[in-house]
């Protein structure tokens, strides 16, 4: 699509993002559609449905976006975030994935599922969606009147020492081609995700878990196909300036920075981007600091409303409808906790569930997949600690932590502090 200035490019993208986003937070609310809860169920139940739910968005927005990019539909190489970027911060996707999975945990689900359940009238979550917003806010921007951040006081001093920076781009197809000589990473890029995507479909339908649920299918259906819309959106419109040259977005981002435009013309935070939902809550607030300047009604704020609007309608429709608060202190404080750790850990991770797990599995990322296995991680460990403090209520802190780590596997069987049950 070409237009022929950027404001009129830039207000079709946000039409068309609340339109996939609205449709996207009915579909989750009404398929239940939760990476906290896929977790809860494979761990505490065995049951495996909503996590190949999960993997099933995954796989259909990486089979999507491996084709349209061989085709030339579209690329994301210059996405927001880089998730290709050369810059190969291991240490910050693994911490902040492992950070973002313990808080989700604690918080009653990922960043998508708070805007799903403020959407069915929790107000529970209205305040970890507060939290969040202003956690990430603080990651990326100064404290008033200082130069500095939550990410550069807790993070950067050190996590800056284990980064990398690659001589390519960080995806599977880029890697593979500087080993194998320079082979054209575009045709590796489908090749390796159309094996994988079509591995992880089998695998998904390969279980009665999750094919004997329609709602686990459309669920995740839905979800990945929504990423892949918004890759569109985002990245295939063009704008023609005044001397008649078509200008794509991607201009606007560079391959490793986060570019903010500040000029009068064009809106802050604009490039080639999907479905995320942790630093888009940071942009809330900034929308809101800045006196809800157009400039400031991003793709992410735009995305982050129509999924509560679209799981408002579902639940009006539905009667689901119900307002909740939290039960006692400790799940006030519990969902404080939680709510801080994905507010640092989704920008330190530069993803959550969806934004990594899902968005930038997409892009083949090797940072994206290294994410997702820390959230899985950092969800697990503490739902098998909850478990066991639960079970055990007087045991120390460390033996029921070594119970959980042996529990899954990552002790010695030897080593564990309390029995099995």
């Amino acid at each position: 699509m070409t237009f022929d200035n950027f404001i009129a490019a830039h207000h079709t993208v946000l039409w068309a993002t609340l339109g996939v986003s609205v449709v996207m937070g009915a579909v989750v609310n009404k398929t239940n559609f939760c990476t906290m809860g896929a977790v809860s169920d494979w761990v505490n139940m065995g049951d495996t449905g909503r996590m190949r739910a999960w993997l099933f968005a995954m796989a259909v927005a990486m089979l999507g976006v491996i084709a349209l990019e061989y085709f030339h539909v579209f690329n994301v190489d210059g996405s927001r975030p880089p998730y290709r970027g050369a810059s190969f911060a291991w240490i910050e996707y693994l911490i902040g994935g492992i950070l973002f999975g313990i808080g989700m945990t604690l918080g009653s689900g990922c960043g998508n599922k708070t805007l799903v359940r403020i959407g069915g009238g929790n107000l529970k979550s209205v305040v970890v969606f507060a939290i969040i917003s202003v956690c990430a806010y603080f990651m990326m921007n100064p404290f008033p009147g200082t130069d500095k951040t939550l990410y550069s006081e807790l993070f950067y001093k050190w996590t800056n020492l284990f980064n990398t920076t690659l001589g390519t781009k960080q995806d599977l197809g880029s890697v593979l081609s500087v080993m194998a000589g320079g082979v054209d990473p575009l045709m590796l890029r489908a090749i390796i995700g159309g094996i994988l995507g079509l591995v992880i479909v089998a695998f998904a339908l390969k279980s009665t878990d999750f094919r004997g649920r329609f709602d686990n299918v459309l669920g995740g259906l839905v979800v990945g196909i929504a990423v892949i819309a918004a890759w569109y959106v985002s990245a295939s419109l063009v704008t023609i300036d005044s001397g008649g040259e078509q200008n794509s977005w991607t201009q606007y981002t560079s391959d490793d920075v986060w570019v903010m435009m500040e000029t009068a013309e064009r809106p802050a935070d604009v490039g080639v981007q999907s479905f995320s939902f942790i630093n888009p809550m940071g942009q809330v607030t900034r929308y809101g600091v800045n006196q809800f300047n157009e400039r400031f009604l991003t793709f992410g704020v735009v995305s982050v409303f129509g999924v509560i609007l679209g799981s408002l309608i579902w639940a009006v429709l539905s009667r689901g409808f119900r307002f909740e608060w939290f039960a006692s202190v400790r799940d006030f404080v519990n969902h404080v906790i939680g709510a801080v750790l994905m507010g640092i850990g989704g920008i330190l991770a530069l993803g959550c569930t969806i934004g990594q797990a899902i968005t930038g599995a997409s892009t083949l990322a090797i940072g994206s997949f290294i994410a997702f296995a820390g959230i899985v991680f950092g969800s697990a460990l503490t739902m098998k600690t909850q478990y066991y403090k639960m079970v055990y209520e007087d045991a120390s802190f460390i033996k029921v932590f070594v119970t959980a780590l042996a529990e899954m596997r990552l002790l010695p069987p030897g080593m564990r502090k309390l029995e099995k049950v």
